[in-house]
């Protein structure tokens, strides 16, 4: 599902328009990329989770060169979702 086919599914469901419920989308994923930009993980209760993970130091390969490269420790955004969603999803898809 796109962003585009969510916007028309919202306002399709809530009768507002898509101009609205595209601004309202854009502004909450710009506010949890904010968020996450500053440090702070965002919490919705009965969706999920969006966190910043730690990835530790690690050596890699290049195997063009066959050389050996250090991976320096970095974060990354990740997405836990919360157990009531998995037990949704599981139980929904056929």
């Amino acid at each position: 599902m796109t962003k585009a086919e969510i916007v028309a599914e919202v306002a399709n469901k809530t009768g507002v328009e898509k101009i609205a419920v595209q601004s309202v989308i854009e502004t909450m994923m710009e506010t949890i990329k904010g968020a996450m930009q500053n440090g702070d993980n965002v919490y919705l209760r009965g969706f999920g989770s969006f966190i910043i993970k730690e990835r530790a130091e690690k050596t890699g390969r290049n195997i063009s060169k066959n050389t050996t490269i250090v991976i320096p420790a970095h974060k990354i955004p990740a997405f836990k979702p919360a157990k009531t969603f998995v037990n949704e999803v599981k139980n929904s898809v056929k």
